[in-house]
């Protein structure tokens, strides 16, 4: 069991099981209508598994072992993804889709290599979503106005959900809160990474951390990156203060997408420009694929929030080690 297993004095959900089954399904008929208005996308059907021979496969802090697999009918090696941070923007390029446009989807993965505590599963479910841009918008004021049209979506079904279950009482703020990785190290530079980001979320309440993957002053990244989505200088987490775990959550991890020259720059630093033989990274190289903004917003972390839940599992089904249950079980935490 994870030692960070955080058992709140006196927790009870403030739903019954049945009640939380019906509130995920609003949230999520809510929340994804209202994103998909916001940013003007289009939901798309995407993949549970890909070819490993693709490259597609979204590689994380480039450590995280893929569930992997061979298919009987064909001599192939398959993976289960881990996310779709490369499929949807090669999505956009062969569906024709122009700037201002985009689409969202329903990821569903498996990372065997995650943490399991209150807010972490080997089961991963996110809308993903990516939406073309131009190169006049690769900047930090058009990733900002993208993150304040983000919480505003959220904030609106949490206000949908509270008049549909007033039991719940939570509030959310709606003005994120902007700060880069680097002035957040200088604020609290005898923190960790997740002591800062606590720190500063309990003040703020909603914050979007900036800046994520490169290395800062002291010589270390605030947090891991795969060098070939993200463009570094354009990223960032979505934090949100959890009231029940009295800790900051991260509920959305997004940032315009590399260009030829970032990701260049990044495979280098990363020691990865191996991974410029795939038709991906090429097409990103020579200018093929569009210019796009996206990113990942959790499902069950959502629901966790809006619903005022000290556990993940207590809206999503995943598994767990028997001690947790155990403890999770004895503390009122009800795992589905």
């Amino acid at each position: 069991m994870s030692k960070g297993l955080i058992i709140p004095d006196g927790y009870r959900s403030a739903l019954t099981l049945r009640e939380t089954q019906h509130a995920i399904k609003y949230i999520k008929d809510v929340f994804q209508q209202t994103l998909s208005f916001a940013l003007t996308l289009d939901r798309v059907t995407a993949p549970l598994i890909v070819t490993k021979a693709s490259g597609i496969n979204d590689d994380l802090n480039g450590v995280e072992r893929k569930v992997d697999f061979t298919i009987k009918e064909f001599d192939t090696n398959a993976e289960v993804v881990q996310s779709l941070a490369k499929w949807k923007r090669m999505a956009l390029y062969r569906y024709g889709y122009r700037p201002k446009e985009g689409i969202y989807t329903d990821m569903n993965a498996i990372r065997r290599d995650d943490s399991v505590d209150n807010i972490h599963s080997v089961f991963v479910d996110q809308w993903d979503w990516e939406k073309v841009i131009t190169r006049s918008q690769r900047n930090m004021d058009f990733l900002k106005d993208t993150v304040k049209s983000i919480v505003k979506a959220i904030v609106y079904t949490k206000r949908k959900v509270r008049l549909r279950y007033p039991v719940l009482k939570g509030e959310i703020c709606d003005e994120p809160f902007f700060i880069t990785s680097e002035e957040l190290l200088r604020m609290y530079p005898g923190k960790t990474p997740k002591e800062r980001e606590q720190l500063i979320t309990k003040e703020h309440k909603t914050v979007f951390l900036m800046q994520i993957g490169g290395a800062l002053s002291d010589g270390q990244p605030h947090d891991g990156r795969a060098p070939d989505y993200d463009d570094w200088q354009l990223n960032g987490d979505l934090l949100f203060w959890n009231d029940v775990l009295e800790d900051s959550l991260e509920v959305s991890s997004m940032g315009i997408r590399v260009d030829e020259k970032s990701l260049a720059s990044q495979l280098a630093a990363a020691g990865a420009e191996d991974r410029m033989k795939f038709d991906y990274h090429k097409m990103i190289a020579n200018g093929t694929l569009p210019l796009t903004i996206g990113g990942g917003i959790g499902q069950s972390r959502l629901c966790m929030l809006l619903l005022e839940k000290a556990h993940i599992g207590e809206v999503q089904v995943s598994v767990w080690p028997e001690d947790m249950s155990r403890a999770c079980a004895e503390g009122g935490i009800i795992l589905l």
